[in-house]
């Protein structure tokens, strides 16, 4: 898969394309059916497919601090995206200057005169251009005049296995929302997989070590979606390897503690993880964060934990 950053990365004699546009965040099941649809429309039309999305998130350009909790950091989104067969993945950085472009402004100049598309594929709730006011009919007549093709795709829902949530339409805002609510269960039920969590190892206070169960700290990226505060059943990701970990993230009430963080304890493995590149994928949640009165009754709930983790991921 090529990956573009910016329409100057477009090679010379770029020919003719079908595009899908969006943030992407998540890469859920939703975008999985856009995506999914776009390769099949290319490879039958016998064109490259190309996936088009922006960096940063266009909300902090349009109201500044309103950035959404990241599900996805823009590598992890490449990957993600290459999996489903794409051609090309290209970021379009969303700056004012684009924010103020209208409809038909960036219908020619990033679609046409760039792209040279001969297919659109974007969900029927699209929006785009200036205020938001470009829709998939604007698309539609748009592409009459300019030579492409508009399909605009049914939005993708489902339920929770063994839930009473029924018919669930599934977005990056619902996904965001279970995950800040602790629902990894529900967020992988709408992702396809379990929510991953990316960062470095970073040293913490010891503590875990003192108490017979050392974590590995990670200190993720600026917008990270991070889980509610409790304890997870996780698979710590390094590279091609997945250890079982029981992963806290909270203050550590139990020691007054202020800071929030995420501490993964990484079952039967006696390594020091500091400086590495890590990803927690989180399976479930086992509990909620508990202030102890002692460090002996805070151990004796750890071990619990670990042994639910066992269970958990069948480790």
């Amino acid at each position: 898969m090529q990956r573009w950053r910016g329409l100057e990365d477009l090679p010379g004699g770029w020919g003719r394309c079908v595009v899908t546009i969006g943030v992407f965040d998540g890469v859920h099941r939703g975008h999985q059916a856009l995506i999914g649809k776009t390769v099949e429309i290319a490879k039958a039309r016998e064109l490259p497919s190309v996936v088009l999305t922006f960096d940063p998130h266009p909300s902090e350009v349009i109201r500044p601090g309103s950035h959404p909790a990241q599900l996805t950091t823009l590598r992890r989104k490449a990957e993600l995206v290459e999996q489903l067969g794409v051609d090309v993945f290209a970021v379009l950085p969303f700056t004012p200057e684009l924010m103020r472009l209208s409809a038909d402004e960036f219908v020619h100049e990033v679609l046409v005169d760039r792209l040279h598309a001969a297919a659109v594929v974007v969900g029927e709730n699209f929006t785009f251009g200036a205020q938001a006011l470009g829709t998939v009919a604007t698309l539609r007549e748009l592409g009459k005049r300019f030579g492409f093709v508009t399909y605009g795709a049914e939005l993708q829902s489902g339920g929770t296995p063994g839930t009473d949530n029924g018919e669930i339409t599934f977005s990056s805002t619902y996904v965001r929302s279970c995950i800040d609510a602790g629902d990894v269960a529900a967020a992988a039920e709408a992702l396809g997989r379990p929510h991953r969590l990316e960062g470095i190892v970073v040293r913490g206070d010891g503590r875990g070590h003192d108490l017979g169960y050392p974590t590995a700290n990670l200190s993720t990226t600026r917008f990270a979606a991070v889980p509610a505060d409790g304890v997870y059943a996780c698979w710590f990701v390094r590279g091609a390897q997945r250890l079982p970990s029981a992963v806290s993230v909270g203050t550590n009430p139990t020691f007054s503690g202020r800071e929030r963080t995420v501490e993964a304890f990484v079952l039967d493995v006696d390594e020091d993880f500091y400086g590495q590149h890590v990803a927690l994928d989180f399976v479930s949640r086992l509990r909620g964060q508990i202030k102890f009165t002692t460090a002996e009754d805070l151990v004796a709930k750890i071990d619990e934990d670990v042994a639910r983790t066992r269970s958990a991921l069948g480790a």
